[in-house]
């Protein structure tokens, strides 16, 4: 601070030493001038104002360093001195109240010269535009004052904001860096991760397997392990003491194979099925839920959530191959849960459950893909011979097509009987006509269903013989009370009646041909044929043979009253009396043909 003062203070010395004669002289007759035309108005307080301004102005930009302090010296001393020298002078007049001036006043030759020029005697018309234009230009002045104020401060607001940016902006900068640097990082890491995850996943395998291989070599030598150290040798002492009936020292044994933190599934499941015997399911889930706090092999935590109850089993086992999708052990254990042992009777539901998992588990059996999970390769044996048994039984349960509902209608007169085939049991049935709308339940039938012990749904309901063709939806709830469907069934009346004479035609061919019925020698009756005739596109005939030379013509089907025969239509004609047998051979609306029929004349 010091350094800044003394260069200034230097710096007004020279620019006095240069300036300060010349601008106090150029001061000193603008005082003058202004006190002779006082008259005309107060011009040295005009000259005082716009020179103070002027210094103000200039000392502002000076401070800001907007110009250079050594140009602008010169002007802030020519602009001070005339400030004072005109407010001195103004000062003055207003102490003495010289309307004329201090120099006219003290001398008189000067006032002369006003009246002279003049000066005293102008118009005031003159005196006020003169007063009023001077004003016009204070005005004017102070509103370049102020707007050199208002941009000084846009300058420096303008300064702060790209200094505030700019911190700002290297702040970002310095952010972004870290953040790739951090993700660089975590790359690496994941990277580095993963070798060590790849690394452990094959010495875990190759361990199990030596395991696997030591308890193999155990169990054909047989007995007990005095000293065991080894996982194997621990698994194979639990397995004696186990079969010895030693329960308390094939605990002790399970309990040390655990420590070893082997991800096998067999010894845990062995060691939860005695814990169950021994001290039911909650000591079971007690132990291993020890176990899994402190384990970190999927195969202790699996074990630990099959010592829950049912739905809640069911639910952590889900999630358990939600978050392990391939861990094969995990599948054929949730088949259990599916399986008739579990369940006692399975909705189809269920069997579809069961085989779904025993499928996803017997397809980690290729290249070896389940070895890695068992120490005793029995017991994947054991496994995968129940699971392929299990698949075997349950057939083509998979296939979606084999087991969906159908809808058998039947005309009557009355109209439409629609009976409905499950392919399971249910306890209750709903229909709906077309594709929205609500569901309307069959009811139930006054008889229990001894499958499920509950009362039998309705397996039929009635449509108008107005009912156009359309979409049915069929759905139904299994004996776990679970709903099935909507299945969507095409419903097109021609097309059923069709069907359904031609089924009723072929299952009661024998009632094709009557010869002499009811007494009446001589004639042939086709009374069912007639009746079912909207299969029948044509009927073809011969007497004493096969060779099908004559045409029974028939009456076309009326889709409102089908089973009517027309009054004025004969259901017969004659023979004579060395007609001995008759073929018959119908032609049905879809095109397929009935065998060639042969009725005998009694």
């Amino acid at each position: 601070m010091s350094e800044i003062a003394t260069g200034t203070t230097s710096l007004l010395r020279a620019s006095l030493s240069r300036t300060g004669k010349w601008a106090g002289s150029v001061a000193f007759v603008s005082g003058a001038v202004s006190d002779v035309l006082n008259p005309l108005g107060p011009f040295a307080a005009y000259i005082a104002l716009i020179a103070a301004v002027a210094a103000a102005i200039i000392a502002v930009a000076m401070v800001l360093r907007l110009v250079l302090a050594a140009k602008a010296m010169p002007a802030l001393i020519f602009a001070t001195s005339a400030a004072a020298i005109a407010g001195g002078v103004y000062g003055i007049q207003q102490e003495t109240n010289s309307q004329n001036g201090v120099i006219a006043t003290l001398v008189p030759a000067v006032a002369e010269l006003q009246q002279s020029l003049g000066i005293v005697s102008e118009k005031v018309a003159r005196i006020e535009q003169t007063v009023t234009e001077t004003q016009k230009s204070v005005e004017q002045v102070k509103k370049s004052t102020d707007t050199v104020a208002q941009k000084t401060d846009q300058i420096a607001q303008a300064e702060k904001q790209q200094t505030a940016q700019g911190a700002e902006t290297q702040k970002t900068v310095e952010a972004v860096k870290q953040t790739a640097d951090t993700l660089a990082a975590g790359q690496q890491q994941q990277q580095v991760q993963a070798e060590k995850l790849q690394a452990t996943t094959e010495q875990i395998a190759a361990s199990i397997d030596t395991i696997a291989r030591g308890f193999a070599q155990l169990a054909a030598q047989g007995g007990a392990i005095a000293d065991p150290k080894r996982p194997d040798e621990f698994y194979h002492n639990a397995r004696v003491y186990e079969l010895a009936g030693d329960m308390l020292n094939a605990r002790r044994s399970y309990l040390a194979f655990a420590g070893f933190d082997v991800d096998a599934i067999d010894p845990y499941t062995r060691f939860a099925t005695l814990l169950r015997v021994e001290d039911g399911k909650a000591g079971a889930r007690e132990v291993f839920g020890q176990l899994a706090e402190k384990a970190k092999a999927p195969a202790i935590t699996l074990v630990h959530l099959l010592q829950f109850d049912d739905a809640q089993r069911l639910d952590k086992l889900n999630a358990f191959i939600t978050a392990n999708p391939d861990y094969a052990p995990a599948y054929f254990l949730l088949a259990q849960e599916f399986s008739e042992d579990r369940l006692g009777s399975q909705a189809l539901a269920d069997k579809r459950s069961e085989a779904q998992a025993l499928t996803k588990f017997v397809s980690y059996e290729k290249d070896g893909g389940l070895l890695k999970y068992f120490v005793d390769q029995r017991e994947l044996a054991d496994w995968l011979d129940r699971s392929r048994s299990r698949l075997a039984a349950l057939g083509d349960v998979l296939d979606p097509a084999r087991f969906v509902p159908t809808l058998t209608p039947t005309r009557s007169n009355a109209g439409w009987s629609m009976t409905i085939s499950l392919p399971e049991p249910a306890t209750a049935i709903s229909w709906r006509l077309g594709d929205s709308g609500p569901f309307t339940d069959t009811g139930l039938m006054a008889m229990n269903d001894q499958r499920t012990g509950k009362p039998m749904p309705n397996p039929s309901f009635e449509l108008p013989d107005s009912a156009a063709a359309t979409n049915i939806g069929i759905k139904y709830l299994d004996i776990r009370g679970r709903e099935t469907g909507p299945f969507d069934i095409r419903f097109d009346p021609d097309s059923a009646l069709q069907q359904g004479n031609k089924q009723i035609l072929d299952q009661f061919w024998t009632s094709w041909i009557a010869f002499d019925a009811g007494g009446n020698h001589g004639l042939v009756y086709f009374t069912q044929m007639l009746s079912f005739r909207c299969a029948i596109k044509e009927v073809r005939y011969s007497l004493n043979g096969t060779a099908l030379d004559n045409q029974i013509r028939m009456p076309p089907c009326d889709a409102k009253d089908p089973y009517a025969i027309p009054s004025d239509y004969q259901p017969y004609f004659k023979v004579k009396d060395d007609v001995k047998s008759m073929a018959v051979q119908v032609t049905y609306t879809d095109g397929t043909k009935s065998p060639v029929r042969e009725y005998k004349r009694q």
